[in-house]
């Protein structure tokens, strides 16, 4: 599963311009992962993928942003281990059937939210244009315009498919929770 969320996260239907992208289902690995297998072993496995997702990010250029050290650190705690590693609570509500799966599931993407949320307001303190003719002073507001315009997509399109595959009867039984 760590091997198709990589694989996947590389087909972004949309990269934004200082980090973030909407990517083709790369968490639904990781969370019917830990739906299968339960959050102790989800979290295992979603701190793996963090820690791709932190290479990845080596390679985008995490390095060259001109961060100070402590906020270099604070970056890869919150907007890699952190933001990646809670993924594997998509399996908190793992035996409630398709809706425990994508209840799960925006519960868990939804914490990664507030992951890079709470960078952007603490380490980014971004305020400016986002998009043309929208600017704003109010770092809060920001980092919830910037974060919530490729999270809120990933979101939806995450608990869509794990509704559809939750769903489909040959699916459900190869996912169903294992104990």
């Amino acid at each position: 599963m760590i091997a198709l969320a990589t694989v996947l996260s590389f087909i972004r239907i949309y990269k934004l311009p200082w980090g973030g992208s909407i990517t083709l289902l790369s968490m639904l690995p990781i969370a019917i992962f830990s739906i299968r297998h339960g959050v102790a072993k989800g979290l295992g496995v979603a701190f793996c993928f963090s820690l791709i997702q932190f290479i990845q990010g080596i390679t985008d250029g995490l390095f060259g942003w001109g961060l100070t050290t402590m906020s270099l650190i604070g970056c890869i705690l919150f907007d890699y281990i952190l933001a990646f590693t809670v993924i594997g609570f998509a399996g908190i509500f793992r035996k409630k059937g398709v809706a425990g799966a994508v209840t799960g599931t925006a519960i868990a993407l939804l914490l990664r939210f507030v992951s890079h949320f709470a960078t952007g307001v603490i380490i980014w303190k971004s305020f400016g244009e986002l998009w043309d003719g929208f600017s704003t002073d109010n770092i809060y507001l920001y980092s919830l315009l910037y974060n919530g315009s490729y999270m809120l997509p990933e979101i939806i399109f995450t608990c869509i498919g794990a509704a559809v595959l939750y769903s489909i009867p040959q699916t459900k039984k190869l996912l169903a929770p294992q104990d």
